[in-house]
C-alpha cells in the first residue's frame, strides 16, 4: 500500500523533509513496510521546489493538493496562522491527515482543529511544534500517560538561549543578537524570540497535553530578555545562578500557573547546563519522578526529524487499517492563575542616584509592600556622567503584584531611579 504525501511549504523545514523521503524512502519499506510517496509539492518559491529535485510535482495552488483524491497526508509548514488555518481545515475536510510544526496555529486554534479532526475520522499531528527535533508530544500523551505531571518548565528558544549564553561571556544584547542573525539562529525581525511569544506558544501547547486543560497562548504571562544586561548575568553567576528564558507551567489546587520570562536558575539544576542553540524541557511525574527531554530546538534535520516522524507514524496506521491516533486530552477545565499571584523571589536592579538617603528611601518602600529583602548588594562603579550607581536587591518569598507595587513606587521616588529596573525571577 502507497502512502501518498502532499507538502505545503518547502522552506527550511519542508526542504528537510523533502531531503528525508529522497534519502530514506527504501529504508522505509525495508525496515517498517511503510511506501511513503511524495505526491505533490506546494510553496511560494518554485526554485526551492527546483533545487531538491521535485519541480516536475510542484504546484503554486495549496488546493491542488487539499483536492487531489490520492494524497493520504498533508504537511503543513508555511508558518502563521491565517494561511496555514485555511490549508489545515481544508485538508480535514477533504478527508485527509494532516501533519504540522505550527506552534502558533496550535497554541491559538489546537482545540478547534482537533476536534475538527475528530468529526471527520482523521489525525492531526504536531511533534515538530515544540521541541524541534526533541520528541516531548509524544511522550507525554503516551509514554508518561500513567503520571499525574504537574511540572513542565524548560529552555525552548533557541535564538534567546544563545543570546543568554554569549551575555554571559561579555557581549552585549545587541551585540548578541547581531551575531546570533549573522549565523543564522535569529530572524532579521527577533521580535517573537526576545520577547518571548516563540517560548509562549510552546509552552501553552505542552500545558494543555500535560494537564488535560486547554491552555492558549493568551493565556501565558510573557516576558522576554531585552533589558537583560552583562551586569545581571554576572550577578547572578556571583550568587550561584544563571539566566535563562524559561517557559514554566504548574499545577497547584488553585489552577494552572504558565509563564515566559528570564529566570534566575541554580547552577545545580539540569536545566542550568544547556547553552547555546540547544533546548531542554524538564517535566516531573509523581510516578516517574524528574526527566529531561534534552537536543536541538531547531534547523531543517532537528525539526523535519520531528514531522517526518508523525508523518511515518500516520503512514504505519494507515498501512495496518488501524483507526485515528488519541486527539484532544484536554477533559479538564483548570482556572489560569493570574500573574498578580505568582510568588516568588526576585531579582531587582536599580540605577538610581549616588547621593545620601536614596538606599533607605528605596528599602523603606520594599517594607511598605512587605517584601522582604534577602540582601543588597551594589554592582559596578558610580558613573560619573550621571552621578548613578546600580544597586541589586535579592528578595525573599514575595508576592508578584506586591512587588510591581514596590517598583512602581520607587519609580515614583523624585530624582532617585534612572531609567527601567531589570527584574529576574528567581527559580527555587
Amino acid at each position: 500500500m502507497s502512502i501518498k504525501v502532499g507538502l505545503v511549504g518547502t522552506g527550511t523545514v519542508g526542504g528537510g523533509c523533502i531531503d528525508i523521503i529522497q534519502k530514506h524512502a527504501e529504508d522505509f519499506k525495508r525496515h517498517y513496510g511503510i511506501d511513503l510517496e511524495l505526491a505533490q509539492v506546494c510553496s511560494r518559491e518554485p526554485e526551492q521546489a527546483e533545487a531538491h529535485g521535485v519541480a516536475d510535482i510542484f504546484t503554486l495552488d495549496y488546493m491542488d493538493i487539499v483536492n487531489n483524491p490520492e494524497i493520504d497526508v498533508v504537511i503543513e509548514l508555511i508558518g502563521g496562522t491565517r494561511v496555514a488555518k485555511d490549508v489545515v481545515e481544508k485538508a480535514l475536510q477533504a478527508g485527509k491527515n494532516v501533519v504540522t510544526a505550527n506552534k502558533a496555529l496550535m497554541a491559538t486554534c489546537g482545540e478547534e482543529l482537533m476536534d475538527l479532526a475528530k468529526a471527520q475520522g482523521k489525525d492531526i499531528l504536531f511533534e515538530a511544534s515544540v521541541g524541534g527535533g526533541i520528541p516531548i508530544i509524544g511522550p507525554l500523551k503516551n509514554q508518561l500517560i500513567s503520571n499525574e505531571i504537574n511540572n513542565v518548565m524548560g529552555i525552548v528558544n533557541g535564538t534567546t538561549n544563545y543570546m543568554l549564553t554569549r551575555i554571559s561571556q561579555g557581549l552585549s544584547y545587541d551585540e548578541s543578537l547581531r551575531e546570533a542573525q549573522a549565523k543564522g539562529f535569529a530572524e532579521a525581525d527577533p521580535t517573537a524570540d526576545v520577547d518571548g511569544f516563540d517560548a509562549a506558544a510552546k509552552i501553552a501547547i505542552l500545558a494543555s497535553i500535560a494537564f488535560n486543560s486547554r491552555v492558549v497562548m493568551d493565556d501565558v504571562f510573557t516576558e522576554g530578555i531585552r533589558g537583560i544586561t552583562p551586569l545581571d548575568l554576572e550577578a547572578a553567576d556571583s550568587l550561584g545562578y544563571c539566566v535563562k528564558l524559561l517557559a514554566i507551567a504548574r499545577r497547584s489546587s488553585k489552577g494552572v500557573d504558565v509563564r515566559v520570562h528570564p529566570t534566575m536558575l541554580p547552577k545545580e539544576h539540569q536545566l542550568a547546563s544547556v547553552n547555546g542553540v540547544d533546548n531542554a524541557i524538564f517535566v516531573v511525574g509523581d510516578a516517574v519522578g524528574e526527566t529531561m527531554f534534552y537536543g536541538p530546538g531547531a534547523g531543517a534535520g532537528p525539526a523535519a526529524s520531528a514531522v517526518m516522524g508523525d508523518v511515518l507514524e500516520l503512514a504505519r496506521r494507515l498501512t495496518l487499517g488501524v483507526g485515528p491516533i488519541v486527539g484532544c486530552t484536554c477533559t479538564d477545565d483548570l482556572p489560569i492563575s493570574p500573574k498578580e499571584n505568582l510568588k516568588t523571589r526576585y531579582y531587582v536592579r536599580f540605577n538610581v542616584a549616588d547621593r545620601p538617603g536614596v538606599l533607605a528611601a528605596m528599602t523603606a518602600v520594599f517594607a511598605q509592600h512587605n517584601v522582604s529583602v534577602h540582601s543588597v548588594m551594589q554592582r559596578g562603579t558610580t558613573c560619573q556622567e550621571n552621578d548613578t550607581v546600580n544597586v541589586i536587591y535579592i528578595t525573599h518569598v514575595a508576592k508578584e503584584s506586591d512587588m510591581q507595587a514596590v517598583l512602581a513606587d520607587i519609580a515614583a521616588l523624585e530624582g532617585v531611579l534612572y531609567g527601567e529596573p531589570a527584574l529576574i525571577r528567581v527559580e527555587r
